[in-house]
């Protein structure tokens, strides 16, 4: 089976991230979604992140209405932070079935000769590379048969711009699936 990896914090995951996901699996070859929670993000600092089984939960919370995206607490039991190359490496020996393409955002695209190994990857990998307002995808010509930049919807929602709304006190229902807000609210999460 084709399966794209979307790596993230998903703090909170929201409905860009959906939308995303279901656009993929319905538009492209990729048959099944694995939104892999990752435990330390190597590019964030561990202190803007809340508990990882609690964005797991949120997260298995908004997919389970998707037959074709799944949630993975994969780099959970894996050496922190978790680097790409690593997880990539680790999800093919254990899934050897699998094929596994890398999905990122414009913006990881610009600056991802600076990711550990990042030769390694597009040596073993294919990548998806969805547009993010502001970032121009440009893909060099050797690399058009592992990297595809995707034509999908530009959903410019941010977990940062959902935190910062909470921790205001306004109403961000329309940007998160219903049972993630009410789990975020019953909780008091993001409130500062």
């Amino acid at each position: 089976m084709n399966i794209g990896i979307f790596s993230g914090s998903f703090n909170p995951i929201h409905i860009g991230h959906l939308i995303l996901a279901n656009y993929i699996v319905e538009f492209t070859e990729i048959e099944e979604i694995w939104f892999l929670v990752s435990p330390h993000n190597p590019l964030k600092s561990e202190g803007e992140l809340i508990d990882e089984n609690i964005r797991l939960q949120m997260t298995e919370m908004a997919l389970k209405e998707y037959k074709k995206v799944k949630t993975c607490d994969f780099e959970f039991s894996m050496p922190r932070p978790s680097y790409t190359i690593d997880t990539l490496n680790a999800l093919q020996a254990k899934y050897p079935q699998h094929k596994f393409t890398l999905i990122i955002g414009g913006d990881n695209w610009n600056v991802f000769e600076s990711w550990r190994e990042y030769d390694k990857i597009l040596e073993n990998y294919n990548l998806k590379v969805y547009p993010r307002l502001g970032y121009r995808i440009s893909i060099p010509s050797k690399l058009k048969d592992k990297v595809e930049a995707l034509d999908s919807p530009i959903i410019e929602i941010s977990s940062t711009f959902i935190r910062e709304a909470i921790a205001e006190g306004k109403n961000v229902k329309a940007f998160l699936p219903d049972e993630v807000y009410e789990y975020i609210l019953r909780n008091n999460l993001y409130k500062n």
